[in-house]
């Protein structure tokens, strides 16, 4: 069975939601027959690359609430991770444009890293002190590498604008025609879909009922042909 997650790691409920997702899932008896793949979707994608800005900033503008309501949005928030035993900074943390990152998400799908390369980028984003979106392409260059990644190869990505672009954006006109205006969203085997950071206990009915909708599989051919099995391979009689 396959889920695909749309996020931004400039999303706190994407952080905080993939931890929900994950402990429902390592509870999921058939586990290890979930395959995971993350999908791009940028919250801001109309921001120039280096445009950034402080969160509480970007969240008064967007939303027209005062700092103090922007500040105890976040201070919410942190409590919210902390309950799924994630580090998050309240205060001093920064906003910018996440394509490069999603680019590089894609370079790390391919060298089957992605999900080490996103909790990396969410962990730098949400809980470390140095910025995702103001220390430049060597940043993202070390953490990329932190992740198992190559750093020429991570560097001749990040120097080419059209490396992976149209992978990004199939991705996020996949979700517009999923109909996800938010993230983060849940698709599990395309045939359901769970929006926003449930709680673990709403992801695990998800991953049952989509298991218990799987078709059985039907044989075309189900008996004739020599075969090998348990108990050893069909010896042709003449």
């Amino acid at each position: 069975m396959r889920v695909e997650i749309w996020s931004d790691i400039a999303c706190p409920w994407c952080y905080v939601g993939k931890a929900r997702f994950e402990k429902a899932l390592a509870a999921f008896p058939h586990h290890d027959q979930v395959e995971v793949v993350h999908r791009s979707f940028e919250l801001d994608p109309g921001r120039a690359k280096g445009d950034v800005q402080p969160v509480i900033k970007m969240l008064t503008k967007k939303y027209g609430m005062s700092e103090a309501q922007a500040q105890a949005g976040e201070e919410n928030l942190g409590a919210q991770a902390a309950a799924e035993g994630l580090d998050y900074r309240t205060r001093d943390r920064d906003h910018g444009n996440t394509f490069d990152m999603h680019r590089l998400l894609h370079l790390a799908k391919a060298e089957g890293k992605q999900d080490e390369l996103i909790q990396i980028f969410y962990k730098a984003n949400f809980a470390e002190e140095r910025s995702v979106f103001a220390e430049g392409d060597e940043r993202l260059v070390e953490l990329a590498v932190a992740a198992g990644l190559d750093a020429d190869a991570v560097r001749k990505v990040l120097a080419d604008p059209s490396a992976y672009a149209d992978d990004v954006r199939a991705d996020e006109r996949e979700a517009a025609e999923l109909g996800a205006n938010g993230v983060p969203f849940f698709v599990l085997d395309r045939k359901y879909g769970v929006s926003g950071a449930q709680p673990a206990e709403v992801f695990t009915q998800a991953l049952t009922q989509a298991w218990g909708a799987r078709p059985p599989l039907q044989l075309i051919e189900d008996g004739g042909a020599e075969a090998c099995g348990p108990d050893g391979c069909a010896v042709p009689q003449k």
